[in-house]
């Protein structure tokens, strides 16, 4: 008995020093967004102020409400937003593309069409306790062809948790509630770009430092079209293990699960800053938003340094079908 109480306590203090990595996540409001630091570190932001295009680009492309920078927990930026071959790409976000309102074709992603957009509109909660930080808001899609106008078409209430860091990865839970104030349902189109969650990465990373894998086995070459529990995302970076990446997990509650995904082919933009990557529930299935109704879609990302294996990512992903 005595040998087994001595082996419990050794047990103790050989994880404590795990548990000491684990860092308080804190929540900073500014003019321009809601910040996420751990201690003085910035791991994530996300946007409520218009980001404004350079000079020369169509005012049609600034844009609110979606995440970056996203930093890895070395401080690695792996979001872009606003690259030159699209400036409606905007880090972590998700609006719809092709969308039937009223009879109307209304585009939400396309933003330079200048049909529709996605931007914050107001916060709803926030929250912060010993193991996470945490902000609902509330994202307006806008109908701009309305005949009266433009008009509130989709009402998106997005909950991003940001639970306390470890040395070397942290997570981010994402929660997307969508509805319609319209008295007619709204029709999301099937196409390989919409909805779920979107990822454009860092302009370093190509087909040369960085891989793609889903939970299927696929990479980069393979993978655009296929359904994926999950889908890692990592390349080279600065970082002292020299790389660093996001895992994306797909909850099983989700439409479509596994879901369909959208992946850059290696030659997208030229074999260049070609990163990009998307859970896409309407890929190969249309999608009716009926009046009166809510419909939820949830991911987690893991932001990691160093690497992470299939299995670490299948253990991940169980843990979040739990949920």
């Amino acid at each position: 008995m005595k040998f087994k109480r001595l082996f419990y306590q050794s047990l103790i203090f050989v994880f404590l020093p795990l548990f000491s990595f684990s860092q308080k996540i804190n929540l900073e409001e500014s003019v321009t967004g809601f910040h996420f630091k751990s201690e003085d570190q910035l791991l994530l932001t996300y946007q409520k102020a218009v980001a404004q295009v350079p000079d020369g680009v169509k005012e049609e492309f600034s844009k609110s409400g979606f995440i970056h920078p996203l930093n890895s927990p070395s401080g690695q930026t792996l979001t872009r937003i606003q690259p030159p071959d699209h400036y409606h790409h905007y880090g972590i976000w998700g609006p719809w593309t092709k969308t039937t309102i009223e009879g109307r074709a209304v585009d939400f992603w396309n933003l330079g069409d200048g049909t529709g957009r996605v931007d914050f509109g107001k916060l709803i909660s926030k929250k912060t306790n010993k193991d996470f930080a945490e902000i609902g808001v509330r994202q307006n899609h806008m109908d701009l062809l309305a005949p009266s106008g433009p008009q509130l078409a989709l009402e998106e209430d997005l909950t991003i948790r940001l639970w306390n860091k470890n040395s070397n990865h942290y997570l981010v839970d994402y929660t997307s509630t969508i509805s319609t104030p319209l008295s007619s349902s709204v029709m999301l189109e099937a196409y390989r770009y919409g909805g779920g969650i979107g990822f454009r990465a860092t302009e370093i990373w190509d087909q040369t430092n960085s891989t793609i894998l889903t939970s299927e086995g696929l990479d980069r070459k393979v993978a655009d079209g296929s359904f994926a529990k999950w889908v890692i995302v990592e390349g080279e970076s600065d970082s002292s293990s020299g790389r660093s990446g996001i895992l994306f997990l797909s909850h099983p509650d989700n439409r479509s699960h596994p879901e369909p995904m959208r992946v850059w082919p290696e030659d997208s933009n030229e074999g260049k800053e070609n990163v990009f990557i998307e859970f896409c529930p309407i890929r190969h299935e249309s999608w009716e938003i009926l009046p009166g109704e809510k419909y939820t879609l949830k991911y987690r990302m893991i932001v990691f340094d160093g690497d992470l294996s299939a299995m670490e990512a299948e253990n991940y992903w169980k843990e979040f079908a739990k949920k």
